[in-house]
């Protein structure tokens, strides 16, 4: 069970997953090895997956990025899907879904030939019949933060 420590703790934590753990100690009340503890079991109960820093794509020449939707024949090749989307660094999140088709990738390229490569490397993945794919113009909000009380 989660108390009200824990979730000032991950609330700190997704605002700022560099905050020192004796400043975060210090917010939240408790003693370094206190929340070590508490930080530890959040850790060890999966409720934190990882500290990472968020990169800015543009700054690596990421210029494109979209949206794919895969539609294929039988459901008998989603793991294969899921384990190709896996190893492919351009694709940052792979979805299952109900609707039209059975997944959707968020991908990143660096223009719109190398989107060209990679759409014809994800049709020719065992199948898959065909793909839809949508530009993201703009992003107003992205986020992987998680409102918890």
């Amino acid at each position: 069970m989660l108390d009200q420590i824990d979730f000032q703790i991950l609330n700190i934590l997704q605002e700022n997953g560099r905050t020192k753990r004796n400043v975060l100690a210090e917010n939240v009340g408790l003693s370094l090895p206190s929340l070590s503890e508490r930080m530890k079991k959040l850790e060890e109960r999966g409720l934190i997956e990882g500290y990472y820093a968020k990169l800015k794509k543009k700054g690596f020449g990421y210029d494109l990025a979209a949206f794919v939707t895969v539609v294929m024949d039988s459901s008998k090749n989603y793991p294969k899907l899921t384990e190709n989307a896996d190893k492919n660094p351009n694709i940052l999140e792979c979805h299952s879904v109900l609707g039209e088709g059975s997944h959707i990738l968020k991908v990143i390229v660096k223009n719109t030939e190398a989107l060209e490569k990679l759409l014809a490397t994800i049709q020719s993945w065992p199948g898959v019949t065909r793909t839809i794919t949508h530009f993201i113009l703009s992003t107003s909000k992205e986020t992987s933060k998680i409102f918890i009380e």
